[in-house]
């Protein structure tokens, strides 16, 4: 190469790298129209429905009796729980001695570490846990588990009950995002849920409870 060539190839990245290129634009999300709480409400339903979801809208004041009839009615004969949560202490308040237990599921307290419950864990009929939120847009649930209710409690039992607050619908997860500001608090395990564990092998056949809870019930406080 020439001295003449070498010189004018500097000159041009010399030249390049003086160049301020501008900002890009900031990305926005597909449009989505922004619904009302009733609205909220039956499009999560809807769409959970669609993948074999079991959903209720019941009254905040007054789930746990909606809740004994749907475990009488599977017969339902343990019901894990997390005592230090709202849940396990609306659950602890109105559920009846074994005395008045009319065909109603033992309640199991999940406490101590994962490690010494295992076996218990693995023979229990139906779990119940809380939510973080739901999402119109795409009919999924929001979990964020800790220490309390661990991601176990929602993964292995047959049956997982998930109890969502209506008020915390959210139209998409974006919103979700910024108006519980995740920014300041990332979890470490945050988990969206659409309904039942299912998988298809290579003949496309559909299989409940593989990979997860074969089925997935939820109440929402209205």
């Amino acid at each position: 190469m020439s001295k003449r060539s070498r010189d004018r190839i500097l000159s041009r990245l010399r030249s390049a790298g003086n160049q301020v290129s501008s900002p890009a634009a900031e990305a926005s999300g597909p449009p989505f129209e922004k619904l009302g709480r009733n609205e909220k409400i039956d499009k999560l339903k809807g769409l959970m429905e669609a993948v074999r979801t079991e959903v209720h809208v019941v009254e905040a004041q007054n789930w746990i009796e909606p809740l004994k009839d749907i475990l009488a009615k599977r017969e339902i004969k343990t019901l894990l729980y997390a005592p230090q949560t709202n849940i396990g202490d609306t659950l602890q308040k109105h559920w009846p001695g074994e005395s008045e237990n009319e065909g109603l599921p033992e309640l199991i307290t999940y406490d101590g570490h994962i490690e010494n419950f295992k076996d218990q864990l693995f023979h229990t009929d139906a779990a119940i846990t809380a939510t973080l939120g739901g999402i119109a847009e795409t009919g999924a649930l929001i979990l964020w588990p800790d220490e309390k209710e661990p991601r176990l409690m929602s993964l292995v039992p047959p049956i997982h009950i998930a109890v969502l607050d209506a008020d915390k619908i959210f139209n998409t997860f974006s919103e979700a995002l910024q108006t519980q500001k995740w920014s300041r608090k990332i979890p470490t395990n945050a988990v969206l849920i659409s309904g039942p564990s299912k998988t298809a092998d290579i003949e496309l056949i559909l299989a409940f409870g593989v990979h997860g809870p074969k089925e997935l019930i939820v109440l929402i406080l209205s």
